[in-house]
């Protein structure tokens, strides 16, 4: 299944959860998660499911002045 991360195309399997793609592309914490512009708590990274052409954005904090 075609999914995009950060304007990226992945093929992902069927049934795939955001923790799934997080693992796959390496994402290494603190971010956050954005599925077709909606938040997605970490807590329902495990269970949200993936769908055909979803669009995830992970987002890093940016500290500064």
């Amino acid at each position: 299944m075609r999914v995009v991360v950060n304007q990226v195309e992945h093929e992902v399997p069927s049934h795939s959860m955001i923790s799934d793609v997080l693992s796959l592309i390496d994402a290494q914490p603190p971010y956050a998660v954005a599925v077709n512009m909606n938040f997605v708590p970490k807590l329902d990274h495990d269970k949200h499911l993936l769908y055909e052409n979803d669009e995830i954005e992970i987002i890093a904090p940016v500290t500064g002045g």
